[in-house]
């Protein structure tokens, strides 16, 4: 069974940068698709970047170009590097994976696997 640990996030200003990780015990095989969610208070769930077995990888609009998800197998840890970040960026940020898809995606639902989350907060 596949166990997700988020860590990284914190309290930054607009402008900063943060990187989450995502540690998997152990490192699912081939097929799946790791995405990294967030949900702000009173709002949905959102996927904004996601990274497939295929080599694949998906980004929200609304971090294009800011956000980078990415893959170390040598330490099974997903990453999300966040640049230029945004106040709208704060919500509680959770990475989860899809064991039946080898492609990147960003629905919020149907992952088998989730992990606890991290709060990632940017002040204006």
């Amino acid at each position: 069974q596949v166990q997700l640990v988020e860590s990284g996030g914190g309290s930054v200003q607009a402008g900063g940068s943060l990187r989450l990780s995502c540690e998997a015990s152990p490192f699912p095989r081939s097929p799946y698709a790791m995405t990294w969610l967030r949900q702000a208070p009173g709002k949905e769930r959102e996927g904004v970047a996601g990274i497939g077995s295929d080599g694949t990888a998906r980004y929200a609009n609304s971090v294009e170009g800011r956000f980078t998800i990415s893959i170390d197998k040598a330490r099974n840890t997903l990453y999300l590097q966040m640049n230029s970040l945004k106040p709208e960026d704060t919500a509680m940020y959770y990475c989860a994976t899809d064991l039946s898809a080898s492609w990147a995606r960003l629905g919020p639902l149907g992952y088998d696997v989730w992990g606890q989350g991290t709060q990632v907060t940017v002040a204006s």
